[in-house]
């Protein structure tokens, strides 16, 4: 079963707790550090779903995680050695200890070396904005009790509860994702492949005679294109093919043509842009509307063979 994740958002403007917040924007990247439970557990793949205790703010998958290492900074009340408290508006001693039940003047400050975690999952992101309230989050969660930031979750329960509160869910196979992420992307080894006849013959029937670079083309001259590395996955994956041209289709496989997957535009390696035939690809779009899981598989391989000095080319 597919993983999904809650996770809280809450910002600089929390009101109990001794640190100073994380920079989240949920539609583009969630922070945390390894002081928060289950924090190395998270992986790209994964669904992410941040909500901010009222409601869902929306989905996507995680396409990568950055890790770093940083001072962080933690507050307590001298006193009680609690971090339970809150900025006052008024007041000389502007600082109130919910333990205690006392003003205080300023909290103490503890520094210490944490790992740093930031997802990225801009690239399918669904915003699902009040679709499922804070009580109906909990009942998903594997520990509805739970009270920490990050609750895993099984995928299929809260796709369930999305699609029963009428949600249009465009977000989904997880586990695919995570299988490609995870394995990086080369060129294919060819090899006899199981189902490959069917995979054609189910992207044929979603995107008819149509090269996704090219536009209206033979169904003989299409070949049916995995986004990833089917040779080390072994799966054929739910929106993870396009219909591509032969010659499109080695390009695309050994990097030479990509997709960027905030644009949707074709980026042709500036190597063969001197043919004709290739270079009049070159920043057109693709022919046809990208799915999410779509862009997240293109972002993986656009990641894979492409720097930033190649997309500033």
């Amino acid at each position: 079963m597919a993983t999904a994740w809650f996770v809280l958002v809450v910002g600089s403007e929390r009101q109990h707790g001794g640190n100073d917040g994380y920079d989240d924007s949920p539609a583009a990247h969630y922070s945390w550090d390894s002081t928060v439970p289950q924090h190395a557990n998270l992986a790209a793949g994964d669904v992410i779903a941040l909500w901010d205790k009222k409601m869902l703010l929306g989905i996507s998958v995680i396409e990568r995680i950055d890790v770093d290492h940083a001072i962080k900074s933690s507050y307590f009340h001298e006193r009680c050695g609690r971090a339970d408290f809150k900025r006052l508006k008024t007041g000389d001693l502007r600082w109130w200890c919910n333990k205690c039940r006392v003003r205080f003047e300023a909290p103490g400050v503890r520094e210490k070396e944490v790992t740093t975690y930031r997802s990225h999952h801009s690239r399918a992101w669904q915003d699902l904005r009040g679709q499922l309230i804070g009580g109906e989050i909990r009942a998903l969660c594997d520990k509805p009790t739970s009270q920490h930031s990050m609750r895993p979750a099984r995928w299929e329960k809260v796709r369930a509860a999305l699609l029963a509160a009428g949600a249009q869910v465009t977000v989904d196979t997880a586990d695919g994702a995570r299988a490609v992420i995870r394995g990086g992307h080369r060129r294919a080894t060819v090899q006899v492949r199981q189902g490959q006849g069917i995979f054609r013959e189910r992207l044929l029937s979603e995107q008819g005679e149509r090269c996704a670079f090219s536009g209206p083309t033979p169904a003989s001259a299409l070949e049916a294109a995995h986004l990833y590395s089917f040779a080390e996955s072994g799966e054929h994956y739910e929106y993870g093919g396009l219909l591509l041209r032969r010659d499109l289709h080695a390009l695309f496989d050994l990097g030479h043509i990509a997709v960027d997957p905030t644009t949707d535009c074709i980026d042709v390696r500036e190597s063969i842009r001197a043919y004709p035939l290739y270079g009049q690809l070159h920043s057109k779009p693709v022919t046809l509307s990208l799915r999410p899981q779509h862009r997240v598989w293109l972002g993986a391989h656009w990641d894979q063979n492409r720097s930033k000095s190649d997309a500033t080319q």
